[in-house]
């Protein structure tokens, strides 16, 4: 499956369908906020493809949103996300706020939920039992339980950190970027996407209910595959790739992430020689050009 890549083209009759939310004409679908959390890993020794490595999940088919793409870990924010009680070590609400431009509660949800969502679908933690530890292996039958209540809902992040002694790590994210559905789409995300490095002792594992595979690529060389049409992914998720792929590895990555504000941005149509395509945030754009050349 593939889908055409940035500078993606639109058909004329979603450029025109664009062009009538632009005037008002029709109203945009209210849409859902979301955190999705980049996890890298140090490229392997003597790779031919250099730079950090990316966890990608491929999702099922047969989901609503996204079937069959290649896609970060992450999920809506629940509503146990905006729990005031919940642990944390590392910076506060406040200072999110200001990094993911939102109010204090909306970022304690967007951080809570990502550390959640990570968890879920990856079995990878970013807790500990301090501010200066980490959660060194989640792979027990015990940890899975944890994961599945959480996945079903049936059991509150707030609840599971307390009952293990543990504290959200919130100074082991970093701010990436943030994107907003288009307007025009029936489903639409505002989601804010997160970097982490992989914990140390922990692995990810294909536990998620909702894919079909699991793989670690560097970086670049997915957004190799997306182009040679052997990974299928939406355009946030190939540009992240691109952008974390210009790193020499994770710490360089994690450098890029640090001070960063999220701006939201929602691609719209705009026209080009011969019909239309969908905008790509400014910071990017010789990022692909330099692809397409």
């Amino acid at each position: 499956m593939q889908i055409p890549l940035p500078p993606v083209p639109l058909p004329e009759e979603v450029a025109l369908l664009a062009q009538e939310y632009a005037a008002g004409r029709r109203e945009p679908v209210e849409p859902r906020d979301a955190a999705t959390v980049v996890l890298l890993r140090p490229g392997r020794p003597g790779a031919a493809t250099p730079g950090p490595e990316v966890y990608l999940l491929r999702r099922q088919r047969s989901m609503a949103f996204a079937g069959g793409m290649c896609v970060f870990p992450g999920g809506g924010v629940d509503r146990r996300d905006f729990d005031r009680t919940v642990a944390w070590a590392g910076p506060g609400p406040a200072e999110w706020a200001g990094a993911l431009g939102t109010d204090e509660e909306t970022a304690r949800a967007l951080v809570c939920a990502a550390v959640r969502e990570t968890f879920e679908e990856s079995g990878v933690l970013l807790a500990g039992a301090s501010p200066d530890e980490v959660v060194a292996d989640t792979t027990g039958d015990d940890w899975e339980a944890d994961r599945v209540a959480l996945e079903s809902r049936e059991l509150a992040m707030t609840d599971f950190l307390t009952r293990r002694g543990l504290v959200l790590r919130t100074d082991l994210l970093g701010v990436w970027s943030g994107w907003l559905t288009p307007v025009f789409e029936p489903r639409r995300y505002r989601t804010w996407f997160f970097i982490a490095r992989l914990p140390e002792g922990q692995r990810t594992r294909d536990v998620s209910s909702e894919s079909s595979e699991v793989l670690w690529l560097p970086a670049r060389e997915a957004a190799d595959r997306a182009d040679a049409g052997e990974l299928a992914m939406l355009p946030p998720t190939y540009l992240t790739c691109l952008e974390v792929g210009q790193a020499a590895g994770v710490d360089e990555a994690l450098a890029l992430a640090h001070g960063r504000a999220v701006e939201m941005f929602t691609p719209t149509a705009e026209p080009v020689e011969g019909g239309w395509t969908l905008t790509v945030p400014p910071d990017l754009q010789a990022l692909v050009a330099a692809r397409r050349a």
